[in-house]
């Protein structure tokens, strides 16, 4: 699956069940983000590649299809235990190439499993319903049946779990899937597809691709893919929705975010702080429910900020590998110099920079930016409104819930926000009222669990059936209602 060249690995694609080095194709470097070592490098697929594996796809749909969900689900089953069983070496891939801390690791690879588990229950979760005598004498039900070849184009900040958003759920509704995972992060789920080769996945029921914007834009136009799902930036996300549903195609495009954390007076101060590092920090704030925005309110201010500076002020960033590790650093070093970026936006339009994590960089050549946090941002500065992607926390001071809601309801996005407080009223009104599509009460990452969707709203999402869960189900097939008399 990955070849060696010049003490350099190259990355292979995976079609009709076969791995491929493709020679004579534009190549791009993947990196250690902690110590910028060239670890692979990875060919860019062309629209003659990317044709080949959707072919490859569609032969074996013709067949897959036809295979009972009984019996499909075995594979997935054979391959949860390979990915228990490579856990670990999964976790290290996935720290050495995104750069996110052991710890972010092995939570992401054990998420990835419970998705893999969530569509090994496909015999019950594709049941439809039936009822008899509608009419004299007619009887209806429904049934589901899979759609056909399903494209998912993946980010570089889950690199483990992301796929699994998409792949093991049309595999079980009798799909066939072409992955095109992000070119930054090749290597975790090269390593994933591997053992579902190992698992006995038919050849052709799922097929790798690498690369950039030709790769994709010829997934998109290819008229035998019949549902493709992403996830990455809104611009981006816009772009795949308008161009997939123009040709056709059924799509759900999961965006960008600029999440809220919104605390009360009442809340439990040093449990809060700790959800907020967890938010704001985890992950190098690469992630789209990372917490980008504090809100407190009222007298929360004061004891908040002091705890929060304090505890951002000790947290230990370097390389994620190492132990004691609460921070790595960003993904690329194109990525560093743009969330700097940002921080220097901040400071220019006049936010306070509490911490200021240009100032915490370990001097060992990776692409560091340490946590920071500004208070006083207003939500028309940069900082404020533009989604950073980074370890950067903004601060907006409002006085009461009702201006919490009133500042959270006016971003365009609407991925996710949390609450803290100890008051049942307040968290129940604020669920209510806030218009986003995940909603964490004491909680600071509200992500669902696998059977459950990822429901962004408005500029977070372009579709309407959402990732994961039974939405999953829901998009990955056609409905059919059957009438029936029998004289």
């Amino acid at each position: 699956m990955i070849a060696t060249a010049s003490k350099v690995e190259t990355v292979s694609f995976y079609i009709d069940g076969i791995w491929q080095t493709p020679a004579g194709r534009v190549t791009a470097e993947v990196t250690n983000p902690a110590t910028g070592e060239v670890l692979a490098h990875v060919p860019y697929a062309s629209a003659a590649d990317v044709d080949r594996a959707v072919q490859s796809a569609h032969a074996a749909y013709l067949k897959w299809r036809d295979v009972p969900v009984v019996d499909r689900v075995q594979v997935l089953y054979r391959y949860k235990s390979l990915l228990e069983q490579h856990a670990a070496e999964l976790a290290a891939t996935l720290t050495r190439e995104n750069g996110k801390t052991a710890d972010d690791s092995k939570a992401e690879v054990r998420r990835m499993i419970q998705m893999v588990e969530v569509a090994c229950g496909m015999p019950s979760l594709m049941m439809g319903d039936s009822l008899n005598d509608v009419a004299a004498g007619i009887d209806c039900k429904t049934i589901r049946q899979p759609i056909g070849v399903c494209a998912g184009i993946t980010p570089f900040n889950f690199p483990a779990m992301v796929p699994m958003w998409m792949h093991p759920f049309a595999i079980a509704c009798g799909d066939t899937f072409v992955l095109k995972p992000s070119e930054k992060v090749p290597l975790t789920p090269t390593l994933a597809v591997n053992l579902l080769h190992d698992a006995g996945l038919p050849p052709g029921v799922l097929n790798l691709l690498h690369g950039g914007p030709e790769a994709v834009d010829a997934l998109l136009h290819h008229p035998l893919v019949k549902a493709v799902s992403f996830v990455g930036s809104t611009p981006v996300a816009r772009h795949i929705y308008k161009t997939a549903a123009a040709h056709g195609k059924r799509v759900q495009a999961l965006g960008g975010a600029k999440n809220h954390l919104v605390v009360m007076p009442d809340a439990d101060m040093p449990k809060t702080v700790e959800a907020i590092i967890g938010s704001a920090f985890g992950a190098a704030g690469e992630r789209c429910l990372a917490g980008s925005v504090l809100v407190p309110v009222g007298a929360a201010a004061g004891p908040l900020l002091d705890l929060l500076v304090k505890r951002t002020k000790s947290l230990a960033v370097g390389d994620g590998s190492e132990p004691g590790i609460e921070m790595g650093p960003l993904v690329t070093a194109d990525h560093a110099r743009r969330v700097e970026g940002y921080v220097e936006k901040g400071v220019a339009e006049g936010a306070t920079p509490l911490v200021d994590g240009r100032q915490r960089k370990p001097a060992n050549g990776g692409f560091f930016l340490g946590p920071t946090i500004f208070d006083n941002v207003t939500p028309e500065m940069t900082i404020g409104r533009e989604e950073i992607f980074g370890p950067v926390l903004s601060v907006m001071r409002v006085q009461t819930l009702d201006e919490a809601i009133e500042l959270v309801n006016r971003s365009p996005f609407g991925n996710a926000t949390s609450i803290f407080t100890a008051s049942g009223k307040a968290a129940r009104e604020y669920s209510s009222r806030c218009e986003a599509g995940m909603v964490g009460v004491n909680v600071g990452v509200a992500a669902p669990m696998a059977f459950f969707p990822f429901a962004g709203w408005k500029n977070s999402f372009f579709g309407d059936l959402h990732a994961h869960g039974k939405d999953a189900v829901a998009f990955y097939t056609e409905q059919k209602v059957i009438m029936s008399r029998w004289f």
